[in-house]
């Protein structure tokens, strides 16, 4: 298989991803902000961070607004991490990889990104938010379930599979570190009802609620709610999930090539970084430190993987 055509599929399903848990990081702000007594522009300030928005946001605008906030991270194309900005890079590394998609996957992404552009070809309304960006996933998960139904399992599959668990795990430990250090506050916070409310709300932007609370009986508090997203392999986005996931992808890549290299040992790092733990034991660590180590860690494989099958070959 070429380089390129590893690294077209990686990067394909790693942009799809992002635009996803863009669109539910501005519904978890749009919901934060709607159910404040006294809304604040400054509540979208944690939804630029957790974006990795807030410095280009800051270089075109002197003073942050809900409205600018939300055309920023959905419709400017000098975002890189804008919707708009990834679902063109992901439609453009699709053509890259045109030959390995199914007629159904190609189909998808092509109706996903023309469905998206012209959502997105003006200014949303505020009023028109929810359904806009619930319209935006349902579009990315119908080329999810083309890629499930009909590609084979074979390395093209396991390198859209990395793309996706990749950016996913990023994802959730940002939003986790986020939310430790810059939505609460004031440490005489903690447990209020206020914390409560955003720990319900990082729930809600990683679609993990309803799970939640069928795993957990007795309601919302912030260790529990920080155990099911770092150590539950029951969840889909929780980290342990995602490790695992990339380590069992990149475990069919070397049976494939009969070849094992650098990223694998990274990737069991990863994985053993949420074996036998508790939520204790990581906040006796220290969760900022954890989540840190994590984002760090996660984009040093993703570049090591870009570098053991030359993406750029």
């Amino acid at each position: 298989m070429l380089g390129r055509t590893a690294g077209g599929m990686f990067w394909l399903f790693r942009y799809l991803e992002r635009a996803e848990n863009t669109t539910r990081l501005l519904e978890a702000g749009l919901r934060l902000a709607l159910t404040r007594a006294t809304p604040t522009d400054s509540d979208w300030d944690s939804v630029l961070t957790t974006a990795g928005s807030r410095n280009g946001y800051f270089e075109r605008h002197d003073v942050l607004t809900a409205s600018r906030a939300i055309d920023f991270v959905l419709r400017d194309e000098t975002d890189p991490s804008s919707v708009a900005s990834v679902m063109k890079a992901g439609r453009n590394s699709a053509r890259t990889v045109r030959t390995a998609l199914t007629r159904d996957v190609w189909e998808a992404i092509n109706q996903c990104y023309l469905s998206t552009s012209a959502m997105l070809n003006r200014p949303v309304e505020p009023a028109e938010l929810p359904k806009i960006l619930a319209r935006i996933r349902n579009e990315i998960t119908l080329v999810s379930g083309a890629l499930h139904g009909t590609m084979l399992r074979n390395e093209t599959f396991n390198f859209a599979r990395l793309g996706t668990h990749l950016e996913r795990s990023d994802n959730t430990a940002r939003i986790l570190d986020v939310k430790y250090y810059v939505l609460l506050p004031s440490a005489s916070f903690v447990g209020s009802p206020l914390d409560n409310l955003q720990w319900e709300n990082i729930l809600r932007s990683v679609s993990a609620e309803r799970a939640f609370r069928w795993t957990h009986a007795s309601g919302i508090n912030a260790s529990a709610i920080a155990a099911f997203l770092i150590l539950d392999r029951r969840l889909p986005r929780s980290l342990a999930f995602c490790f695992q996931e990339i380590e069992n992808n990149l475990a069919q890549l070397e049976t494939i090539h009969n070849h094992e290299v650098l990223s694998h040992d990274l990737s069991r790092s990863l994985t053993n970084r949420c074996r036998n733990r508790t939520i204790d034991s990581i906040f006796e660590e220290g969760l900022h430190e954890f989540l840190r180590d994590s984002i760090a860690d996660t984009n040093r494989l993703g570049a090591q993987i870009e570098a053991d099958y030359r993406f750029n070959a």
